[in-house]
């Protein structure tokens, strides 16, 4: 597989007349967390940790950054943050695959230099099931 270039990978917002590109973003990350479920007890082998498969929760997390464009996504996220609504979201992986499902918007920051220009950060937390498909 030859090297993918960042940019792009994109992070999608449904506004409610399809999916749209958060605009301005300059980096982006996801991650994907599962979480284990210790049943070790006195007879466990050698004392060694046992973890009960298919129990913990699964969870993935967006993360990015870069400069306010003032478009449709930014109202679209800071609208569903004030509000506590929940977005559906879909991450383009280059090469890799297509993330979709629904999403909340868990911080929003906004900064700004007096010589430079108004930058953002935005944390999103999956909501439900995704769905994951490979291109």
């Amino acid at each position: 597989m030859v090297a993918q270039k960042g940019r792009d990978m994109l992070v999608k917002v449904n506004g409610g007349s399809g999916y749209v590109t958060v605009a301005g973003l300059r980096a982006r990350k996801v991650s994907f967390n599962a979480q284990a479920v210790d049943v070790t007890d006195a007879e466990s082998s050698g004392r060694w940790r046992e973890l009960l498969g298919g129990a913990g929760v699964q969870r993935a997390s967006i993360s990015g950054a870069g400069i306010f464009k003032d478009q449709s996504s930014d109202a679209t996220l800071r609208s569903a943050l004030f509000a506590g609504t929940l977005l559906t979201l879909q991450l383009v992986i280059p090469a890799f695959g297509t993330l979709e499902g629904p999403f909340q918007v868990t911080a929003l920051d906004y900064s700004g230099r007096h010589d430079g220009e108004v930058q953002f950060e935005m944390a999103l937390e999956s909501a439900g099931a995704l769905t994951f498909t490979v291109l």
